[in-house]
Parts: structure tokens; C-alpha cells; sequence
């Protein structure tokens, strides 16, 4: 029987063990009494565990420290790139000091601030709640808007009037991060998107507003997609499905024109279907459908073709991949003599953005961007104007736009010397995260001053995984202006290696107050970009995905390895850090090699693989990691599973001694499911040298989940994280 037990802790419950046989392979699962959230055995575990945590966590030095700087970073006005209807402009303003961010509207005849709409810390004085979604019907003057509560990222669809506030019709319920697509015409109406069978046929659904009637519009082709709707120009509806994510997109468009589909729903034509590409449309101002796509190009194209007829024979490219970087997001605009296109582009993390002719594609003028950061959500205007998100590693999130015709971007609002807000009733409101890497590459640095003045430094390394691929890491590290023409490279210091790798998701250099503020401390901060995520396109991702993830795995090793063969950290220096997919990633590099570095951070991590299609949304990523119903996913996915790793090694050679290790778990967690990090962690405390301290530690919390929570409590996960790293590697107050 393996017993979970800590130093100095009474023993835990311990159930009978449960052994499955999969595929003739027997599969120890002792702790799956640990799934059942609600029993008395397992909150009292929980408890536990919370208490061995706080006893630690009081003796970090740098703990209150870097809860004070992360929040004094944060400590500013966030807005989110505007969206313009007539005689408005809706956007999302968390001002500083703020827990949350609220919508807000700017009216054309009002001067002044912006009057709210919707604030979630006044809906809910407890801060549990969020505002997931919003969307603004054409004529600006209803707003459809998500909320959830608790961290569950499952609530409530509500129409609001955009003068007062006041609901119209009936509430959804049950509702998961839905796209709403409002419907020309009379009657409002919209369809949104059904992404489980809780509550009907998953699919998409259009309703009346004023009385809450449904028709289905287009149910899901296959098990576990995920559905979307947009409409496009007002006129037509694009419905997509997505099976797996980065992996593939089916897409059907119908023409709005005809009015007797608002009852009997529209007619959907084919756009691309059982193609291998993941595709994104918008809808040119020529009237052209323009897509985004991995189809035929892994790093990503645009082609163009018209919605009368779109399938994929018809398409013509307009703007040809690059090979050396990702093209992740566009948006039609208006160029200096007709339409064109937004571009932009990342490579190694650093976002480049241009201007396409939308005939020919040429390249009209390259976008003059603030620095070396990260450009997101760009969107246009009906006057032509671009506002996108802009953000690097000195400085925070802001709002750009861009005018037909000018390679300068200019901030956005135009005025923010005042960040008062006005109540929907008038009064003023109150306020409480490169090229495929095939051939070498020389290092490279840049620099970017934080806002003290000091320069950080970026630094592209390579390293060369167990099959002999090459792989970058960005390093990233703080120093003071010394004026001198060269400097001698400094010591090897205390170091957080992160890594994702999963999803083609590429990595970004955008903003992070805890990476800042880890820095300004006297810290190093390194990127590894391993094979799964996107960063060198859609054949690097699918190089680390379903039976090719131990590529990931190995990549990571393979970067640390490197940063210490550098010089950058000794080993004992060195921290490695996931959340999510990336947490899975860490903790697996950790179980393979428990010598590969001092701590590893893991926030809510996937970690049990023979089981995880059975935990929180798991099911919907077989694609990305296989099945356990296949034998052969089945034997890739236990030859990295962290859970099962560290349970064989308890078996045959406990007292192992590993990295020391922080898990977090959130008990809303309804993504990656919150009993992967309590299974893991009983396994580590059953598997680990026991010595002076808890080998591992669980920061558990309730009423959060995966996603966005109130600026404080990121501040205090953040700042934990950090100050355990901080403690772990040996950096010291200064």
C-alpha cells in the first residue's frame, strides 16, 4: 500500500488502492479517492495540506516584497481595444486600483468619461465574479454579456439596454465563453453557441431576446468540438467548428438576406470542411472573405475568395506564409488607395505588424511599433481605423489605433489624464500573460528600459534536443545603465525556466508585472520553445503533440541543460515553471530527471494522462494528447504521465529526492480539473525523501478556477509562486 504522508503530519485516510488494467498494463491509481472533492476524507487532506503550506510560504523572505511590487506594476489603468457602433464606442476599463475590469461606453454627444454599463464588483461585492464575454448589437444600443462566478467559467448570457443598464428579456443559463452574433433587422436577436448537451443539442442556437425563443441553427458534425458564430458585415453568418484545438476548423457560411431564416434558420454553406488547417474569416470592406489559415501553410497564410462561393477550390492567396515567423492575427482595414490588410506576425515571441495591399498583397509599409513586444486582438473600424493591443516585457497593455494610411500608431483613448467613470444613473463611479529551428542560429540581444530606467536584456540561445533538434530559448535579464561600451558576463544567478508546449499556442512577449518585478529582484527569466507550441508554426507543433508529446518533454530538458551549460544558473539555481499544459510539461521534465533543477512551479496542471479524458475538459484534447483508449496513445501518454512516473518510483526506490515543488490547484477549476494537483501531490509526499520540510507543497484555493479572477488574488498566487522560487534558488532581499 503506498500512504500519503507528510513530515511531522498524521497519517491520511488511506482507502483501499485501486489498480486498473489498460491494454494488459496494470496502472496503479491510489489516490483517485482524491477526485471526490466533497468527501470529509478528502477535505480534510485538503486542509492538510493548506496548513503545511501557509508554515512554509511565512518564511519566504521575499513574499510580502513581491506581492508589493507585482501590485504596484498592476497599479494602472488597463483598457481593451474599443468597439464601434453608431453614436458609440464600447471598450473595457479596469482602473487602477480596480479588481476587475467593467464595460464601458463612450457616447459621441457626451463629453467627458466614459458612463458604465456593467460592473462585476458592483453585481458582486465579493469579487467572485467575472465579466467572461461581451458583445454589442449593431446599432450599440443593447449588449449581450457572460458572467461567471466562482471560477467555474459556466454562467449566465444577459442582454443589457447600453443608456441605462437594464436587462431585456430573458437570461441564458449554463453558458461557457459563447460568441454572440447579433442578427440583422427587426427584433433583436442573436445566435449563440451551446458548448456541452446540459442545456440541448450542442451546437448553435439563434434567439429572441425579448422572449427567449430558440431555433437551433446548426448542430455539432462530431463529438467534443467546440462550435463558434460570428456574423460578418451584417450581412453574413460564419458558423465554425473546431476539433481539437490548433488542429482543425470546419466552416459554413449562410447569406442573413434572407429574412425567413431568422425562424426556419439559415442555409449554410460549405467553406472549408474535413480539411486538416485551422482557419479564421473576416469579411473584407470589398465584401471578400478573407481567412487565416494553416491549410497548405504551416506558418500560416490569407487568402481571399467571395462568400457566394467559398469553398476551398475557389480561395486565391493573398498574402503567402513566412517561414520564419507565425502570422497570428489580421484584420481587414482600410489602406491609402483601397482595401488592405492588418498583419502581424511573431517570431521567437516578438510581434511585427504591417500593412498588406488586400489585391495583390503587397506589402504596403511596415506598422512603427512602440518596441519588442506583443500586438493581439487587432480589429478595424468602419472609418478604416486598426485598434489593437500592444505590450512588452517594461511596459503594461495598452490600447493603439492605427489611421487609414500612417505607419505610426497612436494611444488610445487619446485622453486618459482622467480615469473617473460615470454610473449608467449619472454619478460617478467608485473604485475599491522564430524560424523552424533546423539550422544553428547565431545568439542575439536586444534591450528595453523598465520604467526606473534600467535595461532588459533579451538573449536567444539554442540548445539541441535527444533527437537532435535544435531549439531556442529566450533569456531575459535586468541591469542598470553603467554607460560602459561592454560589460563581463555575469554570474550564474537564480533562474525560472518556463515552458507551455502545447496547443500551437506560441509564446508572446507581452506584459507580466511578476516577470518584472522577478527581474527587478535580481532574477533571471528564460523562455523554452519547445515542440508543441507554435512558435516555429503548425509542423513544430504537431511535432509535440498526441504520441510525439515526449519531444516536449525532452525539449525542456534539453533547454535547462543548456542553461546551465551557458552559465546562466547552476543547477541549484534553477526553478522550471508551467501552468495548465505547461504544468504538465514541467512536471513531467521533473519526474524523468529529479536532478534536472532545485523547484519546479506547476499552477494547475494536467498530471494524471491515463485518466485525464475523464477530468474536467479533458475529453476535448485527444487530438492534442491521444486517447487511452488507443494502446499506442495509451503507451506514449504513461511514458511521460507525472502521476504515474512518481507512483512507480514510490514503489521501487522511494525516499527519491526531487526538485522541491509548489502545485496549485483552484477548486473551480473546471478546464484541466483541480484533482490532478491533489493526486499529485499525494503522490510526491508518498514518493519523496522526507526530510526537513514538505518535499511539495499545494496552494489550493475556492471560489476561483483556470481563468480571471480579481487582481488581488492574481497578485497573491502570483507573488507566492515567485517568493517560493525566490526562496528555492537562493535569491536573497537586496
Amino acid at each position: 500500500m503506498v500512504r500519503n504522508r507528510a513530515p511531522g503530519a498524521a497519517l491520511v485516510h488511506d482507502p483501499a488502492s485501486v489498480l486498473d488494467t489498460l491494454h494488459g498494463r496494470a496502472v496503479p491509481d491510489p489516490y483517485r479517492w482524491l477526485e471526490n472533492a466533497d468527501s470529509p476524507e478528502t477535505v480534510n487532506w485538503i486542509e492538510e495540506r493548506g496548513r503545511e503550506y501557509e508554515r512554509e510560504a511565512a518564511t519566504w523572505p521575499l513574499r510580502g516584497r513581491l506581492a508589493e511590487r507585482i501590485r504596484a506594476l498592476v497599479d494602472t489603468d488597463l483598457w481593451t481595444a474599443p468597439v464601434v457602433r453608431p453614436g458609440r464606442v464600447f471598450t473595457t476599463l479596469r482602473p487602477a486600483g480596480a479588481e476587475h475590469p467593467r464595460l464601458v461606453v463612450f457616447d459621441d454627444d457626451t463629453p467627458g468619461p466614459p458612463r458604465t454599463v456593467f460592473d462585476p464588483a458592483a453585481h458582486d461585492p465579493s469579487g467572485r465574479t467575472t465579466l467572461d464575454a461581451w458583445e454589442p448589437d449593431p446599432d450599440g444600443r443593447l449588449v449581450a454579456l457572460q458572467t461567471s462566478s466562482g471560477g467555474v467559467e459556466r454562467g449566465g448570457l444577459r442582454v443589457l439596454r447600453a443608456d441605462s443598464g437594464a436587462r431585456v428579456g430573458p437570461s441564458v443559463t449554463g453558458v461557457r465563453y459563447s460568441h454572440v452574433a447579433w442578427l440583422p433587422g427587426d427584433g433583436p436577436a442573436f445566435c449563440y453557441v451551446r458548448r456541452d448537451g446540459a442545456q440541448g443539442v450542442r451546437g448553435v442556437w439563434l434567439r429572441r431576446v425579448a422572449d427567449g425563443a430558440e431555433t437551433l441553427v446548426h448542430a455539432c458534425s462530431a463529438p467534443d468540438t467546440v462550435p463558434g458564430v460570428r456574423v460578418l458585415g451584417g450581412r453574413w453568418l460564419l458558423v465554425t467548428e473546431s476539433h481539437g484545438t490548433g488542429h482543425r476548423t470546419d466552416l459554413w457560411i449562410a447569406d442573413l438576406g434572407d429574412r425567413p431564416s431568422r425562424t426556419r434558420g439559415p442555409l449554410l454553406s460549405p467553406v472549408q470542411v474535413g480539411e486538416d488547417g485551422e482557419t479564421e474569416a473576416r469579411l473584407g470592406p470589398d465584401g471578400l472573405l478573407y481567412l487565416r489559415t494553416t491549410l497548405r501553410a504551416p506558418h500560416r497564410r490569407i487568402c481571399a475568395v467571395s462568400p457566394h462561393e467559398p469553398g476551398v477550390e475557389h480561395w486565391r492567396e493573398v498574402v503567402a506564409e513566412d517561414p520564419g515567423a507565425t502570422l497570428d492575427a489580421f484584420t481587414p482595414c482600410a489602406g491609402p488607395d483601397g482595401p488592405a490588410l492588418f498583419v502581424a506576425r511573431t517570431r521567437l515571441g516578438i510581434s511585427e505588424a504591417a500593412v498588406h495591399d488586400a489585391r495583390t498583397g503587397a506589402r504596403l509599409y511596415a506598422v512603427d511599433l512602440p518596441g519588442e513586444g506583443m500586438v493581439s486582438t487587432p480589429g478595424d473600424a468602419p472609418d478604416g481605423t486598426v485598434y489593437f493591443g500592444y505590450a512588452d516585457v517594461a511596459v503594461q497593455q495598452r490600447v493603439l489605433s492605427l489611421a487609414p494610411g500612417d505607419p505610426v500608431p497612436r494611444p488610445w483613448p487619446v485622453d486618459r489624464s482622467s480615469p473617473a467613470v460615470v454610473a449608467p444613473d449619472g454619478t460617478p463611479g467608485t473604485d475599491p500573460g522564430g524560424h523552424t529551428p533546423h539550422a544553428p542560429r547565431e545568439p542575439h540581444e536586444t534591450q528595453r528600459a523598465d520604467a526606473d530606467g534600467r535595461s532588459v536584456r533579451r538573449t536567444v540561445l539554442w540548445c539541441r534536443s535527444q533527437d537532435g533538434t535544435r531549439v531556442p530559448i529566450s533569456v531575459f535579464t535586468l541591469r542598470e545603465r553603467s554607460g560602459a561600451a561592454s560589460e563581463p558576463p555575469p554570474a550564474p544567478g537564480p533562474t525560472i525556466l518556463h515552458a507551455y508546449g502545447g496547443f500551437g499556442r506560441p509564446r508572446q512577449f507581452g506584459f507580466s508585472a511578476t516577470v518584472l518585478a522577478w527581474l527587478q529582484a535580481g532574477g533571471r527569466y528564460a523562455v523554452a520553445h519547445v515542440r508543441g507550441g507554435g512558435d516555429a508554426g503548425r509542423d513544430w507543433h504537431l511535432r509535440g503533440s498526441g504520441r510525439d508529446k515526449p519531444r516536449a518533454v525532452q525539449d525542456l530538458v534539453a533547454a535547462a541543460d543548456a542553461l546551465v551549460g551557458a552559465g546562466v544558473c547552476a543547477r541549484h539555481q534553477l526553478c522550471l515553471s508551467g501552468g495548465s499544459a505547461g504544468g504538465l510539461l514541467v512536471l513531467a521534465a521533473a519526474a524523468a530527471r529529479p536532478d534536472l533543477c532545485e523547484a519546479v512551479i506547476a499552477s494547475a496542471p494536467l498530471a494524471d494522462m491515463a485518466r485525464f479524458e475523464r477530468l474536467g475538459l479533458g475529453r476535448m484534447w485527444t487530438r492534442e494528447f491521444g486517447t487511452a483508449a488507443d494502446p499506442d496513445d495509451f503507451a506514449a501518454l504513461m511514458s511521460y504521465s507525472p502521476y504515474h512516473r512518481v507512483l512507480d518510483r514510490a514503489v521501487h526506490s522511494p525516499g527519491h529526492r526531487y526538485p522541491g515543488i509548489l502545485l496549485t490547484g483552484f477548486a473551480g477549476d473546471t478546464r484541466t480539473g483541480a484533482a490532478h494537483p491533489r493526486k499529485m501531490c499525494a503522490a510526491l509526499l508518498a514518493a519523496a525523501r522526507h526530510d526537513d520540510r514538505p518535499p511539495v507543497l499545494l496552494r489550493y484555493e475556492r471560489d476561483v478556477g483556470h481563468g480571471p479572477r480579481a487582481v488581488s488574488r492574481a497578485v497573491g498566487l502570483a507573488a507566492d509562486a515567485h517568493a517560493f522560487a525566490a526562496q528555492r534558488t537562493g535569491l536573497l532581499p537586496r
